[in-house]
């Protein structure tokens, strides 16, 4: 497979840089047995059948985009220069790997200062990244970067404005609890409590699973031949509660339909065969690409995405490359509301016999 494969034209005027409101009044695209359908996300009950099971990511973003100074003492006095950082991932020892811009203006053991409360020392360099370390931790730590960050937009928005106080209920899910992302499970942020309460009247159910969507989700493929792409890991953990939600509603004959391709990617880390998951917990790298096996997904909720992105690829694994070409001419002609911030679509392959095999065996966990 080639990376053009999964190209196409987007008109700049579609790429949302602001969510609607309220959340749930996002329009969403339905793909379904070579149909195509035009509905909201309030709609998504209506969708759905009673016992189905929503896998939902849990993670939290935190304000990870920092702006400060460095100040260096030299023959011509006090000089500064502004330095730029996005948090990626805490490491071992108390440290932050980080992207700072620009690198070169650092030297190690440097400080960088972005509040009264907030400091961080250049302590190394990893590969391109660098390695700080703060001058608080814990509580204090998660004070200070509350105070003095910005939340993390991608850069297809941060680009056109900056972030701000919006931004920060905005690109937070409902049930957002576990701290740890620097990129929101988009999917997600068109729920709200009247959607889930329609969920719940439907019968409808959800479990939570954690993935701290890390920053590479940005990063482009710059391989032509998409078989050399190497994805960057990403702590998940799927617990034995969610584990046992999805077991059972797969023996019940329900479907199991994640939301976000954060949730797909970690369930499908933690399948361990057909139809069945286990407690799981640990880093992902899983590459999803047309010809990929799904053990466990039998609909997916997500948004749309970027051409030639990895995202791309894993709609185009769940329901063949060609109808998603007629998805995103569907979406491109309706003028849906591009990536992030903008509308949702629920994918729904042919479902595989193997659940209804799977509901019959009682050797299942």
């Amino acid at each position: 497979m080639k990376l053009s494969d999964f190209d196409f034209d987007l008109p700049e005027a579609l790429i949302a840089t602001r969510p609607v409101r309220p959340r749930s009044s996002a329009r969403m695209l339905v793909a379904e047995g070579g149909a195509i359908a035009d509905a909201a996300m309030i709609d998504l009950p209506g969708w759905l059948l009673p016992g189905d099971l929503l896998v939902l990511n849990d993670t939290r973003v935190i304000p990870a985009r920092l702006s400060g100074q460095r100040f260096r003492d030299g023959a011509e006095g006090r000089t500064a220069a502004r330095i730029g950082v996005t948090l990626l991932e805490p490491r071992p020892g108390g440290l932050w790997s980080a992207l700072v811009k620009p690198l070169k203006k650092l030297r190690d053991g440097e400080e960088i200062r972005f509040s009264d409360q907030l400091s961080a020392r250049l302590e190394g360099r990893d590969e391109g990244t660098a390695l700080l370390a703060f001058n608080v931790a814990g509580a204090s730590f998660d004070a200070a970067l509350a105070e003095a960050g910005e939340m993390p937009l991608p850069p297809y928005i941060a680009n056109r404005r900056p972030a701000d106080d919006r931004d920060r209920e905005d690109y937070q899910t409902l049930w957002a609890r576990h701290s740890g992302a620097v990129a929101a499970p988009t999917a997600s942020l068109h729920f709200d409590d009247t959607l889930m309460a329609g969920l719940a009247a439907r019968g409808v159910t959800t479990t939570h699973v954690t993935l701290h969507v890390g920053a590479g989700t940005f990063l482009p493929v710059k391989t032509d031949d998409v078989s050399q792409h190497r994805m960057h890991a990403e702590w998940g953990e799927v617990t034995v509660e969610a584990a046992d939600q999805i077991n059972a509603t797969i023996r019940a004959g329900g479907r199991i339909v994640p939301v976000g391709t954060t949730a797909l990617r970690l369930i499908e880390s933690a399948a361990t065969g057909d139809g069945v998951i286990a407690p799981w917990r640990g880093a992902t790298d899983i590459f999803i690409t047309p010809g990929f096996r799904f053990r466990l997904t039998d609909a997916l909720v997500t948004n749309f995405h970027l051409p030639k992105s990895t995202l791309m690829m894993l709609v185009s694994a769940l329901v063949g490359q060609d109808e998603v070409r007629r998805i995103y001419a569907h979406a491109i002609s309706e003028r849906y509301r591009f990536f992030s911030y903008g509308d949702g679509s629920l994918l729904i392959p042919p479902r595989q016999r193997r659940h209804q095999m799977v509901a019959n065996d009682t050797t299942v966990p």
